[in-house]
């Protein structure tokens, strides 16, 4: 699996808004074939960061995002809505999806 993070800061005016701006590239993306999770979330520490968390069966599905119509149309107006550069992490790893915590059982 292609496990990538990504932190992205929204322009100040539009951090609430910021859902809705990414909600169709989202929607796309989650289509895809090889796409396993793309899951957004706010972070705790600073309400004006969102985390993405994706996850891709392999580096082929991988390559097939970024070269998707919705990736670069994506990529070229990100840039308007942002405040900084994004962070990543992508690694590739070998598991295949989201397993149980072993140390907490419920």
């Amino acid at each position: 699996m292609i496990f990538i993070v990504v932190k992205w800061t929204p322009k100040p005016e539009l951090v609430e808004d910021f859902p809705d701006i990414v909600a169709d590239f989202t929607k796309a993306t989650r289509a895809e074939p090889g796409n396993l999770f793309f899951e957004w979330s706010r972070s705790l520490e600073n309400p004006s960061e969102y985390v993405l968390v994706e996850g891709f069966r392999d580096g082929e599905a991988g390559g097939e995002h970024v070269n998707s119509a919705h990736f670069k149309a994506f990529v070229a107006e990100a840039p308007d809505v942002l405040a900084s550069t994004p962070l990543i992490i992508s690694q590739s790893i070998d598991a295949d999806g989201w397993g149980e915590m072993g140390e907490i059982r419920v």
